[in-house]
């Protein structure tokens, strides 16, 4: 497992990090969707800090364990189209994530 952003819970909810990979550094922000108006809508957008342009989008999902997760979608040029979920990061601190690639199997 590959984590490819260091994020911070803000108190709105939404996360705010890097994304970095061995070709593409970028500050990123999970925000939740305020406009969700179905559920095949995202719950949350994944934008760039740098330009505000949206680089995904992330679905609530439930583990098998029952646990919530965020599963994250992600595309642009520089990526192509990449899958990945935030996790807790290590240590006890819950305002600390990471967003994990889920390479293709």
């Amino acid at each position: 497992m590959a984590s490819i952003a260091n994020l911070t819970v803000k108190d709105d909810g939404s996360l705010e990090g890097n994304l970095a990979t061995l070709m593409v550094t970028a500050p990123i922000a999970i925000v939740p969707n305020g406009r969700k108006a179905k559920d095949s809508e995202p719950d949350y957008r994944v934008i760039s800090r740098k330009n505000g342009f949206e680089l995904g989008a992330g679905w609530v999902k439930t583990s098998q364990a029952g646990a919530e997760y965020i599963s994250v979608s992600l595309s642009a040029p520089e990526l192509g189209q990449i899958f990945c979920n935030v996790a807790n990061a290590p240590g006890d601190d819950p305002s600390k994530k990471v967003l994990i690639w889920n390479p293709p199997s």
